[in-house]
This record gives structure tokens, sequence and C-alpha cells, in this order.
């Protein structure tokens, strides 16, 4: 008789617990940028779904050490705490203490704490790390585990957001302690070079940002803009984002005879003046608003001043909910960077109705023409054209809208944990792990294909003579 093929364990809040390790977290110390909004919106969509979770990041000095939300589910470890009381201005103040800190310290406590309790209770436990910072903590965390004999109960993943000091990862280790994800198909690509072929896990947006958009408040941004064709640019000021075609952009409609506006918000950055003189020297107004209270009607209130420009700089913070707002009332929203691993402004706008001018870059969610405008260079003259063929074809605009937001419900935090416990449970199905207690699927069942690959592949810094690991038979799943 046939034997049966190995049924696939199940990753359920019955049988597995996550901890997630990063410097960026959710307390506004900690939130420098997209990585904590990551990992804020990471940990509690899977405390949501039922999974006890362990968040440990670099967090106020000033709160507790541990904190429990979320009925026990999500428990917040603040580290290096007594180092980030000398250094007061966030997360990457004293980022090299902390770094040696959390690497000394955060190992050991969550093998003893988290992982070997675990483990007596038969659970499965899957350690998450979060860009470079966590790389040296994820391999002494394999080492332990190898140490203790628990390979058949803990997970280890490792995820890149960006290539930011990629030269400080310790790869040969990494690779051999962890499986390497990554945020989309761009990135993997990027990775490939490296001899890297990491498992692509996209971010989400929080499902309240398919809510819809009051119309309403829309008009009343156009009114106040008083402009035929709005577009709209939120970034760093930084020479990559796409500053310099933006503005040649308007500056070319202006030329056509088009009154149009770019509603700009950036950072803090000195390259911020440079492209408020570079719109001053192509011939447009330039406007700096800054709202007296940092809520909607406090920035509706402020763009309604008296005062038209072709070139409006929000010099105050913009709330996510007046930035959607703005998303819906432009005619373009130019999120053109020239490196997006992500690119989370193009989703939002999408979720929101809006159109979308992405890069061609990280931006896996946008399909051209489809639900959004994908630009292929850098040239001003390609926003331009597509701007101007909307102003000819509104139906166009209105069609490109509503597909934006069917894509956009596929692209929550709730899909990126799911892609995320189907991938585990691959990667568990390899190690042969015990799926423990038994408890339901919080997934919809999908079938498995078996196929043959390596491990992983020969790295570009790793000697000719080093043996790769053997051919294993693994799972791969389809939908």
């Amino acid at each position: 008789m046939k034997a049966a093929m190995p049924t696939l364990p199940h990753v359920t809040p019955a049988n597995t617990e996550f901890v997630i390790l990063s410097f960026e977290g959710p307390d506004p110390y900690a939130m420098a940028g997209g990585l904590g909004v990551r990992v804020n919106y990471l940990s509690s969509t899977l405390a949501n779904m039922g999974f006890r979770t362990h968040l440990f990041f670099i967090g106020d000095p000033g709160l507790r050490g541990e904190e429990v939300r979320k009925g026990g589910r999500l428990v917040l470890h603040r580290w290096c705490q007594w180092i980030s009381r000398y250094h007061p201005n966030g997360v990457y103040d004293g980022e090299e203490g902390k770094l040696y800190d959390f690497n000394e310290s955060i190992p050991g406590f969550v093998m003893d704490r988290i992982i070997h309790p675990a483990c007596r209770r038969e659970k499965i436990v899957a350690v998450l790390g979060e860009e470079w910072q966590t790389a040296e903590a994820i391999c002494r965390i394999s080492a332990l585990v190898d140490a203790h004999g628990r390979q058949d109960r803990v997970l280890l993943f490792w995820n890149a957001n960006n290539i930011f000091s990629f030269d400080r990862i310790p790869w040969n280790r990494l690779t051999r302690a962890a499986t390497i994800t990554t945020v989309s198909r761009y990135m993997k690509h990027l990775m490939w070079k490296m001899g890297l072929n990491p498992l692509v896990i996209p971010n989400g947006i929080p499902k309240s940002l398919l809510e819809k958009v009051d119309d309403r408040l829309a008009e009343r941004v156009r009114d106040a803009i008083q402009a035929d064709t709005i577009l709209c640019k939120v970034a760093r000021w930084d020479p990559d984002k796409g500053w310099d075609s933006a503005i040649e952009a308007t500056a070319e409609l202006k030329q056509r005879g088009v009154k149009a506006a770019l509603v700009a918000r950036g950072g803090i950055e000195p390259y911020g003046r440079h492209v408020r003189d570079h719109a001053r020297d192509l011939g447009l107004t330039v406007r700096e608003v800054r709202a007296d209270r940092p809520t909607p009607a406090g920035c509706l209130a402020a763009l309604e001043r008296p005062g038209r420009a072709q070139f409006i700089d929000f010099r105050s913070p913009l709330p996510l909910a007046f930035l959607r707002v703005i998303y819906r009332a432009a005619d373009g929203v130019l999120a053109n960077s020239g490196h997006e691993p992500f690119g989370i402004v193009g989703l939002e706008t999408m979720a929101a109705g809006g159109v979308a001018f992405t890069g061609c870059t990280g931006e896996d969610y946008a399909i051209p023409f489809v639900n959004a405008f994908v630009l292929e260079t850098s040239d001003p003259l390609e926003i331009t054209d597509y701007v101007m063929y909307l102003r000819e074809h509104p139906e166009e605009s209105e069609r490109i809208r509503k597909a934006a937001r069917r894509s956009a419900r596929q692209f929550t935090w709730e899909a990126a944990a799911r892609n995320l416990v189907r991938k585990l449970e691959n990667q568990a199905n390899i190690q042969n792990i015990i799926g423990g207690h038994a408890g339901p699927d919080p997934i919809a069942p999908f079938k498995i294909a078996s196929r043959i690959v390596r491990q992983r592949p020969r790295l570009r810094d790793e000697p000719p003579d080093t043996p790769l690991p053997p051919l294993r038979r693994i799972r791969t799943s389809h939908p």
C-alpha cells in the first residue's frame, strides 16, 4: 500500500508563539520610519489573530520595560532603556551602544524566558528579526537553539526592508541560522546579485485605510488649492525621491497653460531648500503652510487661508487621515522614487481611491494603466503626458481609482500576516518541526506541490571549497 504524503503542519495560535526583534517600535521614541510602522502593525495583527506575540524594540526610557496588551496576547519588551536615558533623541541616538547591548542580552533572554517555557508547553516559537541591527542576535539565538537541541521547535526568519548597512551583516552565519525574507520582488532581485534568494513577504496597510474618503472634504481641499490639476508628493527631501521630476512636471504643465499646483510634504532634510529654490527658478510661486493644530481640521483650515500658489509646502506634520483626503482630491500622487523597497505611499493612495504614479522598483501592487501609472524614467515629460491624458479622459481616472481600491484590499496587514504564516508552515515542514497542540487553521487550506531545491545558493564571499548543504525536498504552496 502506498504511503500517505505527510501533511503540512499548521501554524496556529494554539501551537505557536511569535518573537519579533527590531530596533524601531510603536513608541514615538522608537518610531523613526517605515520599520516602526511595520513591526507595530505586524505584531498587533498577529496578536489579533490570536497568536501570543513578543515585540522587542528600543523603547521609550520613560515607559514600563514590559507592557502587556490585547488581553495578554501582545507583550512589548522595551530594550536598552538604561542606555536610552542618556540618548533622548530617539531610537538611533547612541545606536552603537544600543546595538552591543541588544546583541549581548536579548538572545539569552529569548532562550530562557520564551523558547524554553514554550517548548515545555509543546509549542513552536517563530523568531523574526527585522533589519541589519538584528542579524547578529538572530545568529546567536540560532546557536543557543542548536546547543539546547530545540531545532524541532524553533523557526528563525530574518527580514530585509532595505539594503542599508548590508556590508555589516554576517551573511554566511545568517543564511545558516535563518530563513531570509524581504518585502518585494525588487528587493529579492537586488539580493539575488549577492547570492541570496529571499522569500517575499510584502508589507501591508491597516484595514481602516480601506474606508471611503469623504468626497466633500476632498472638494474643500480642491477649492482651497484653487487649481484645475492638483499633484501631490509626500517623501523625505532626498534626490532619490524624484522631487526634481515632480517640480519640473508641474512647471511643464504651467507652460502648457494648465492651472496646476503641487502639494508637498517633505521632512527636515536640508535638501528641501534645493527643492523650493528649484521651484522658484522654474517660475512657480511657493507657499509655506503651517497648521496650528496637527489634526485634519487644523490642516484644512491652514490650507484654506488666503494665498494661492503652484508649490504648496506643508511645513507641519500631516496626519494620515488628512493625507488620505489629499490623495483622494489630487489628480495624481507622485510616489516616483528611484529606489523604493516597497512603497507604502502609493498603496495608501490606492486605498484612498487616488491615482498613484509609482516608480518601477518595489511597488509590486501597482499594475500599469490598470490601477496606477508606473513611471519607467525620471523624465518629467512622462508624468506630464499621463496627467494630460487623464485631463482629456476623466473616465479613465475614475476607472483607475476604482481598480486601485479593489487592489488595495489584497494588501492589508491581515493578508501580509497570512502570507507569513504560510511561509512559516513551509519552513516547519522542511525542518520536520512537530505541530504541537492541535488548533483551528486560521487561514484557508492550500494545495501543496513538491520540488527539489538546494537549501541556499553559494554566497559571493564564501570560499569555493565550502561544502553546500545537501539537497532537500521542500514544499511550495500554491493558493
